[in-house]
């Protein structure tokens, strides 16, 4: 069976790990290879020759660190089909999705090679008599991303395109559950010129995780993945003195207005609830209908599922995939025994081989129902019922996630409000997934982000650097006296 290694110091190596995690095919419900589980000795092994990279590749003019980026933007451009082909094989969604997700990669590839631009300080000449003061942004040094099963491609690229190019080193730990595309980005980051070294790959689980998180020379960490465990990370890792940006879980509202376009609405709500299976964390998982609009829209969303073709990434005409394990399927099953308002159920194609499930549609949830509280990650659209634009504002405002949210309405003055009121990182407006192009920056609020500073583009850029300000004088000797008072300005 096909074993999937580590990446250190520019080649593949097996390490000294024993155990074994198994990668299935979710389409078929079969284990296609095992993935080596890291020991804490390997990841010192990468943290190591990520730091033992980092003094040359900090050296590296910034045109060069851009030129290398640009090299790896069209590597990735060229064998975009092979990597959508990766993902598609071990997280089982569909090949357009997955080549969508590379796309959006790209973006952040393409924003990193402006790095002779972004990594610009300030000057102040004559700050004080003959003293000039300026700002440098400088690396932190090894850096580590933690990235999730849903985009394991698109979401290590958030992360490591902006540190490198910052001259950062960068040790990934991808999922184990799809592990193959991160290897794949390693090689084309090598072909493109970066040093051996300055990215690594260290495959596992928690066993990988801790180690990262206890060494003492990674600096800063990025994460992506589930409340409770960006909370961990956060905490032990800012305990530890480092630097850290975890994203969270998502509950994500899409508001409609009794005035919205009904057929846009409900193609938004499918194609926003369902795609990738619903294992995004910009899906949207709560539809809140305003006013009179519940009917018409539930009717109009359950006509648009029934036409949707689940299947493997190898059917062509599949346009929603399997999830990602048999244990996550069921218990994404398990929550539409919750409610007794089941519109459509997704549950007739759990027993095919696989870990299919249809897309179901519940109405009249409670808010208090985990159907509403908890992140389901699957597809599973709930349809909670309000009277007033206030209520539904309310209802997203008291959500503990402010990941993104959507309102669908004709009225722009209604939309200008609630961009305004909504307490949430990312709005839509007829929009249903509102994730950043790559030169804004993506995360939410409240418990959707720990840290101060959200992924890739600008707040990027910060995150992977510090400031240092010099304050210089170039006196004429003739002038130099003693003086002790306190540093004057005027």
């Amino acid at each position: 069976m096909r074993e999937i290694t580590h990446w250190i110091n520019g080649a593949a190596v097996a390490g000294s790990g024993t155990g074994r995690l198994p990668v299935w095919d979710p389409a078929t419900g079969e284990q296609q290879a095992s993935v080596v589980a890291a020991s804490a000795e390997d990841v010192r092994a990468a943290v190591a020759a990520a730091r033992e990279a980092f003094p040359g590749w900090r050296a590296t003019s910034l045109s060069r660190r851009a030129e290398v980026m640009f090299r790896f933007r069209d590597l990735v451009d060229a064998n975009r089909k092979e990597i959508a082909g990766l993902i598609s094989a071990e997280h089982g969604k569909t090949v357009p999705d997955a080549l969508g997700e590379v796309a959006r990669g790209l973006e952040n590839a393409e924003f990193a090679c402006g790095a002779p631009q972004l990594l610009k300080g300030g000057y102040s000449e004559q700050a004080a008599t003959g003293v000039d003061v300026y700002s440098i942004r400088q690396p932190l040094g090894v850096v580590a991303g933690i990235t999730p099963f849903n985009f394991p491609a698109m979401v290590p690229m958030w992360m490591f395109c902006n540190a490198l190019v910052c001259g950062n080193t960068f040790v990934l730990k991808p999922s184990e559950k799809d592990p193959s595309p991160s290897l794949l980005l390693a090689d084309l980051l090598r072909q493109a010129g970066l040093p051996d070294g300055a990215f690594n790959v260290v495959q596992g689980d928690k066993v990988a995780v801790d180690a990262l998180l206890a060494d003492p020379d990674v600096q800063a960490v990025s994460f992506v993945g589930s409340t409770p465990v960006a909370r961990h990370i956060y905490q032990t890792a800012t305990n530890a003195g480092k630097r850290v940006q975890a994203l969270g879980g998502a509950k994500n509202h899409m508001v409609v207005l009794p005035d919205a376009d009904l057929a846009a609405a409900a193609d938004a709500a499918v194609s926003a609830g369902f795609g990738s299976a619903g294992e995004r964390c910009m899906a949207i998982s709560v539809v809140v209908a305003v006013g009179g609009v519940g009917d018409a829209l539930v009717d109009a969303i359950a006509q648009r599922m029934s036409k949707l073709r689940v299947g493997p990434a190898s059917d062509p005409d599949a346009e929603m995939g399997p999830l990602i394990t048999r244990e996550h399927r069921d218990r994404v099953a398990g929550y539409l025994s919750l409610s007794s308002n089941v519109v459509v159920d997704g549950r007739d194609l759990v027993d095919r081989p696989g870990f299919f499930m249809g897309p179901s549609l519940v109405d009249r949830v409670d808010p208090d129902s985990p159907l509403y509280k908890d992140e389901i990650f699957g597809p599973v659209l709930s349809v909670v019922r309000v009277d007033t634009y206030d209520e539904a504002v309310a209802l997203v405002n008291s959500n503990p996630y402010g990941n993104g949210t959507a309102i669908f309405t004709r009225d722009g003055g209604a939309a200008r409000r609630f961009q305004y009121d909504v307490v949430c990182g990312m709005v839509g407006v007829n929009v249903p997934i509102p994730v950043p192009v790559a030169y804004y920056s993506f995360g939410g609020w409240k418990a959707s982000l720990f840290g101060d500073l959200h992924m890739y583009g600008p707040e990027g850029i910060q995150f992977y650097t510090r400031t240092k300000v010099v304050t210089s004088r170039w006196p004429d000797p003739a002038t130099s006296t003693v003086d002790l008072g306190f540093p004057r300005v005027r």
